[in-house]
């Protein structure tokens, strides 16, 4: 089945992230999903609809019961982004950690010239 939709937008819903806890743990039909939530069966056959469609979940008929299972490697794409962005802010900030302590290594020296020349012109 081709992805229609952003993996991204599938995580943004609190439900959707809750269907994916659930499933991670075990394989489920719609209706026991259903029963870990306040909300209607139809509703969270929405919600599922819009994870299979991202690759989050598999969906298999045994029977005349649809089973649900978490495919957790379609969250690659998010583990990825989360990565990239916390390298970015981790080197950022370890840049301004520098930047900052050079200052006050500067401003350190300042005062300490400044005291040893006020120093010397009190004797």
């Amino acid at each position: 089945m081709e992805k229609r939709r952003d993996v991204f937008q599938a995580i943004a819903d609190p439900t959707r992230r809750g269907i994916i806890d659930l499933l991670s743990r075990q394989s489920l039909n719609l209706n026991s999903i259903a029963e870990h939530f306040d909300s209607s069966r139809p509703t969270i056959s929405e919600h599922i609809k819009i994870l299979h469609e991202c690759g989050l979940v598999f969906i298999t008929q045994k029977g005349r019961e649809r089973f649900c299972e978490a495919k957790l490697e379609g969250l690659n794409e998010v583990t990825g982004w989360i990565e990239n962005a916390r390298k970015y802010w981790t080197e950022t900030l370890d840049s301004m950690e520098q930047y900052l302590n050079s200052i006050q290594t500067k401003n350190n020296d300042h005062v300490s010239t400044k005291r040893k020349q006020t120093g010397s012109k009190r004797k």
